[in-house]
């Protein structure tokens, strides 16, 4: 079968004869209204990006958010803008757009992983999970969000280190916000001996409760017996406390109430070996 290949030279003539061809049919009337019809597209886009940025400051949008859709938009008017006048001047528009579709499929094949983080990127600003000075947990990273990017997120881990996480990973896997809320609960379990009394345990870890400056009493804390294990009693602790004072609480509550049980001779049990030596 013959198959005829197209020379490197078919598309320049090609090109060629239709700019020849359309410099033909230019007078100084039709190059006129050509100017007065750019001149009415950049206007149209004026107003367009104007009422854009109304709206995104009325509905206070990211600032990234904001500036990635307004150049988004730009670009687009602009594209439409060289349609309309190519249109007027009378240039084969259906082969042009042909081109622009190639060359953004080819584009977009190349620029995949990018693409995918920049979609991330913008579904994180739209959904707003988390915010820049935030905790979270976030595509298997802890941390605080120190800057949101379009195709990255900044964190800054408690140690002092920043982790840039591409925002494809964010969008795709679960993220824990620790700052969403105001109130956050401490939950902290104790393993006492079965020789305490259980009500004297309860009562001396309400009497820490109520004694700490951070512990919210609405609603009201838990306190109760919820496991019996083979060689101890498990008691459980449950307060709410501002999600500012939720670490100083933590620590606060497991220093203080060890400290309560030591003093009021109340065993924490642990797991230890007793060996007895039979003398016959």
């Amino acid at each position: 079968m013959d198959v005829s290949l197209p020379t490197s030279t078919t598309v320049p003539e090609e090109t060629v004869e239709v700019f020849e061809q359309v410099a033909r049919g230019l007078t100084l009337t039709k190059v006129l209204y050509c100017a007065a019809l750019f001149l009415c597209c950049l206007a149209v886009m004026k107003v367009v990006m104007t009422l854009t940025d109304r709206t995104m400051t009325r509905l206070k949008v990211e600032p990234t958010v904001h500036k990635f859709t307004r150049s988004c938009l730009k670009v687009l008017l602009w594209i439409f803008t060289g349609l309309v006048v190519a249109s007027y001047l009378e240039f084969p528009i259906n082969s042009l757009v042909t081109v622009l579709g190639v060359i953004g499929v080819a584009l977009s094949l190349s620029l995949q992983g990018s693409l995918s983080n920049l979609a991330g990127g913008i579904t994180v600003m739209v959904t707003r999970p988390f915010a820049v000075g935030d905790y979270v947990d976030a595509g298997g990273v802890s941390g605080t969000v120190s800057e949101i990017g379009l195709v990255y997120t900044k964190l800054k881990t408690i140690d002092n280190k920043i982790i840039y996480i591409p925002n494809g990973e964010i969008s795709a896997e679960k993220i824990v916000n620790y700052n969403k809320q105001e109130q956050r609960r401490v939950d902290l379990t104790f393993t006492v001996s079965y020789d305490a009394d259980p009500e004297r345990v309860k009562e001396l870890m309400r009497q820490v409760i109520g004694a700490h400056p951070k512990a919210l009493f609405t609603p009201e804390p838990f306190v109760r017996t919820t496991s019996l294990g083979e060689s101890s009693v498990g008691y459980t602790l449950r307060v709410w406390c501002a999600t500012e004072d939720y670490w100083d609480l933590y620590y606060d509550l497991l220093e203080q109430i060890r400290a309560v049980f030591d003093r009021e001779g109340v065993e924490l049990t642990y797991n230890h070996l007793n060996v007895h030596i039979v003398k016959e």
